[in-house]
């Protein structure tokens, strides 16, 4: 959380915050016990006002009302905003969205852009509006996306890139000189709520994109695939640019060709797949090489592929 850090700590010569609103407390774990989510602890430790509720109501708008604040910054909050809500704070309300905007509005921008193999993403600031991520942009921070970089990893630089860009841009705002400028709507991308159904894996796709499947899924939902009659949770994958002599490179998509060092090679529809990370039915996330004593999978064992479904649209 490193956005409400920077807020409680240096940031607040620019805005002190005064209440937080975050979503109600979750089953979590395997155990699915219900625990305080992180937001609501981070406040609680400081004293401030936390409000949970399950739908944005006219008692929750006069909530907010109540704490008299000048401006509503909103990240991931995952509900959608009445415009009575929006216009409650005396300035209104800006959203940090995790995304390149306009590409990657929607429910799970961080994850479909590496799945969709992207090698830049970043936050942008803007303005809230009635339609999904549409409303106008002031600036934005831009994170690299590295080649064993998961949605995990990415989300963790994305928080941190929060930090720079309201150091920049809050102090203006507060000054009336933040300029909002309107997005390409012809440009816009839209990237959906993920569900389990969305880690199949198609081998039969070129590596690069079966890799960018398996990081931009992890940890959720997590991409799996059929091993010996068992479900294995795909952690980590890359692309093989160096084979071991004596690899057939041209066997069938989804066959095992062996291991190095790194991981498990499997062909995939062009090139070669590494699986760096694996976790079986009731076990943890390993790296390929301890995975492996426990769970061999010999050379020429064919892995299923199943059809990965659409993340991204235009529509």
């Amino acid at each position: 959380m490193p956005i409400l850090d920077w807020l409680a700590q240096d940031g607040a010569a620019v805005a002190q915050v005064v209440g937080v609103f975050t979503q109600p407390d979750r089953p979590t774990g395997r155990g699915q016990q219900i625990r305080a989510n992180p937001i609501k602890v981070w406040a609680e430790t400081r004293g401030l006002p936390v409000f949970q509720p399950e739908k944005l109501g006219e008692e929750v708008r006069l909530q907010l009302a109540a704490l008299h604040a000048d401006l509503g910054l909103v990240m991931a909050y995952g509900h959608i905003l009445r415009d009575d809500f929006m216009h409650t704070p005396r300035l209104g309300m800006l959203n940090l969205h995790t995304s390149l905007l306009p590409r990657y509005r929607g429910a799970s921008p961080i994850q479909s852009a590496i799945a969709s193999g992207e090698r830049e993403t970043g936050v942008t600031l803007m303005r809230i509006v009635r339609r999904l991520d549409a409303g106008p942009a002031a600036d934005v921070e831009r994170v690299a996306i590295g080649a064993l970089d998961t949605a995990a990893d990415v989300e963790a630089k994305l928080g941190a890139a929060c930090v720079p860009l309201l150091r920049r841009s809050l102090p203006r705002f507060a000054q009336g000189a933040l300029d909002f400028v309107a997005q390409d709507d012809a440009a816009a991308t839209y990237c959906r709520k993920l569900t389990k159904d969305d880690g199949a894996v198609d081998f039969a796709v070129p590596a690069r994109g079966v890799a960018a499947r398996i990081n931009g899924l992890f940890p959720w939902p997590g991409c799996t695939v059929e091993i010996a009659g068992q479900i294995v949770k795909l952690g980590l994958a890359d692309v093989a640019s160096i084979v071991e002599p004596g690899v057939n490179v041209g066997s069938e998509p989804g066959t095992v060709l062996g291991q190095d060092g790194d991981g498990l090679l499997v062909a995939a529809g062009d090139g070669v797949v590494r699986l760096r990370r694996l976790q079986r039915p009731g076990g943890r996330m390993l790296p390929a090489a301890e995975f492996l004593r426990g769970f061999p999978v010999p050379a020429g064992t064919r892995l299923p592929s199943r059809p990965m479904s659409v993340l991204v649209t235009t529509r």
